[in-house]
């Protein structure tokens, strides 16, 4: 009574299972694309980000060197001694807690000044949140910035020399309640006569 054609009693709804698994499939793929599509824009932002701010690292300790070059040069520095930051309490100490090196960009800038005020805590701090990228209203961007100031080197450990500092320099920039940063940390040396 039954053709070559029909299927066995056992057999009926293997094709909706098979469409359901190619469907499923189907979805899944779908939904990969959504996610990828999606966060791209995302990722070329924080990228962008973190270039801005390692950029304006880069601006800042510019402006800070061609700053201390012109101290030392019109004699107001004969070297790094009184100059070093120091505060707050083991801020250039290893061990200690305050150690700069134990501290994320975002923990240091709030620990030497107030951040969202733009104001230092120490006086020994060379630029705190310093604004220098121009505006079309002849103002400066308020939301990428640079920090400098220096540390004693040799704080930790070694025969003091005023004639070297770690200069530690912090770009900044903020987009909406993020803030990405860079740091950069150049040794510097006075360069004496005849050397």
């Amino acid at each position: 009574m039954y053709s070559q054609l029909d299927y066995a009693p056992h057999e009926k709804g293997v094709g909706l299972i098979v469409v359901i698994l190619v469907l499923s499939f189907m979805m899944s793929i779908g939904l990969v694309l959504i996610t990828t599509t999606s966060t791209g824009p995302e990722v070329a932002g924080n990228i962008r980000n973190q270039q801005q701010a390692f950029n304006a690292a880069e601006a800042g300790f510019d402006i800070t060197w061609l700053t201390i070059d012109g101290y030392f040069t019109e004699g107001g520095w004969t070297s790094f001694d009184t100059h070093y930051l120091q505060e707050p309490s083991g801020i250039d100490l290893p061990l200690q807690q305050n150690y700069f090196r134990r501290k994320t960009n975002e923990e240091l800038l709030d620990l030497i000044g107030d951040f969202e005020a733009g104001t230092p805590s120490y006086s020994n701090i060379l630029f705190y949140k310093q604004m220098f990228i121009p505006t079309s209203g002849g103002g400066l961007d308020p939301w990428v910035t640079y920090t400098a100031f220096l540390i004693d080197d040799e704080a930790a450990a070694g025969a003091p020399d005023a004639g070297d500092a770690l200069l530690i320099c912090i770009g900044a920039v903020k987009v909406g309640s993020s803030v990405t940063t860079a740091r950069l940390e150049i040794k510097l040396a006075i360069e004496l006569p005849g050397t």
